[in-house]
């Protein structure tokens, strides 16, 4: 059974990265913390792929290093004419959303993280995603590209825990309730 899992950073008011895309301001020596990762090598050892939307992957890809080195990352888009060339384990899943599910279990994939802020929403409502975690950076950005869109419906969280950090993040893990 595939359990999808987003982990995820927004600014206070609920914004995941600028107008223009960028994340610079998580990456902020302000909020940097010595031998803190924020459980993000915790959590990255507990899944078996990612699974990324592909406005996120095209700005993942420009990271040097590239990030993702050990891990298999399927990158999803409507686009049935996009390719990618790499060196890295890359899949491409162009397909109805919820063939995602038999995709991954096709290739083993159990625990997987989702990465992009349209993707999140697209499981959200198709009530695929099962847990997410946000981290809370102190900023606000006042606007941008946002965390959550407009839903059809309530959709319940359960929380499961919070914890603070010196530098003002806030992270918070719930499981979506189905």
């Amino acid at each position: 059974m595939v359990s999808f899992k987003a982990y995820i950073a927004s600014s206070l008011d609920g914004w995941i990265a600028k107008k223009d895309g960028s994340v610079d301001w998580l990456h902020s020596e302000t909020y940097q913390l010595e031998n803190e990762d924020f459980g993000y090598s915790s959590f990255m050892e507990s899944i078996d792929c990612i699974v990324m939307g592909r406005i996120t992957f095209d700005t993942v890809k420009q990271f040097e290093p590239y990030p993702f080195e050990r891990v298999p990352v399927v990158v999803v888009t409507n686009n049935p004419n996009y390719q990618i060339e790499s060196k890295h384990q890359i899949s491409i899943f162009n397909r109805p959303l919820w063939e995602l599910t038999q995709f991954l279990e096709t290739k083993g994939y159990q625990n997987v993280y989702v990465d992009g802020g349209k993707l999140i929403q697209s499981l959200l409502k198709e009530s695929m995603l099962d847990a997410i975690t946000i981290t809370q950076i102190p900023i606000l950005l006042g606007s941008g590209i946002p965390l959550f869109g407009e839903t059809d419906r309530v959709i319940e969280l359960k929380h499961r825990k919070t914890k603070s950090f010196p530098n003002g993040f806030v992270q918070n893990e719930y499981e979506i309730v189905k």
